[in-house]
């Protein structure tokens, strides 16, 4: 016979602790169910005993192991630094101008064809939005830079592959002429139906070439503030207006010399 069996049932009740509330139903143990468990001791870890064994912990990780992590970090530095810059190409007639910046700088054009791109507009050639901000029609653009370096002298690369967004698209693009990078913009165009999308790009173009033209001086008035007023002063015109087709009044800008164009109709004071 074991040992548990000769304990009396009362040194067993003993050593069962009675339940806190009388409400709720004990359950007997039977001796032969019961054995001898040793006696354990546990130890809660407490804040300072983690902080040690998360230091021994720290010291005994090999030195190699930390290794990956700082070449993953060094990594993830070197793509965000700029790659340098490729001014000359070594081959002038294999370019690829999507990354290139052959030519940039290197010397100025012509004493003529500055002339030309420096020129002062013709203020007839400037048109007006009905929200009053001025322009230049893009092919008044292209004109002058056939002027000054000819047809076929210069042209529009994509630096960037096109971005269509829900409203609008955008694009980058260099300007080229006689075979350097002369200017570099972003095009953006807006559009309300699918259809027209294809539209869109090629105003995306349209956007851009009158961005690069800024670098080359070419209707650089049109971003002067103080020409700007002067214009709109000498050959603009406010007029108050009604829609035609939802009675909608408002106040649109317009050249002296033009009609109120349709669906728009001029209100007689």
């Amino acid at each position: 016979m074991s040992t548990a069996t000769r304990f009396p049932r009362k040194a067993f009740n003993a050593l069962i602790p009675k339940p806190r509330s009388t409400s709720l139903a004990y359950t007997s143990i039977s001796p032969q169910s019961l054995r001898p468990v040793p006696l354990r001791t546990i130890f809660t870890q407490s804040p300072s005993r983690r902080a040690e064994a998360t230091a021994t912990s720290g010291q005994s990780i090999p030195a190699t192991s930390q290794k990956p992590a700082v070449a993953a970090k060094a990594r993830t530095l070197d793509n965000l630094e700029d790659q340098p810059l490729t001014l000359q190409e070594d081959d002038p007639s294999n370019v690829d101008w999507t990354r290139s910046f052959h030519g940039l700088s290197t010397e100025p054009f012509s004493k003529e064809a500055a002339a030309v791109l420096l020129a002062p507009i013709d203020p007839e050639d400037v048109e007006i939005k009905s929200d009053g901000i001025i322009y230049l029609p893009e092919i008044k653009y292209r004109r002058i830079l056939n002027k000054a370096f000819g047809p076929g002298g210069w042209g529009m690369a994509p630096r960037s592959e096109t971005i269509v967004t829900d409203k609008s698209v955008t694009r980058e693009y260099a300007l080229l002429a006689h075979g350097r990078l002369v200017s570099i913009a972003r095009g953006e165009q807006a559009y309300f139906t699918k259809e027209g999308i294809p539209t869109a790009v090629e105003g995306c173009k349209s956007n851009a070439l009158m961005r690069c033209c800024k670098d080359l001086g070419v209707a650089s008035e049109l971003w002067d503030p103080r020409f700007i007023r002067k214009f709109k002063a000498q050959n603009a015109k406010e007029v108050f207006v009604e829609h035609q087709v939802t009675k909608k009044r408002t106040r649109i800008t317009l050249r002296k010399e033009d009609r109120v164009p349709y669906p728009y109709v001029e209100l007689k004071k």
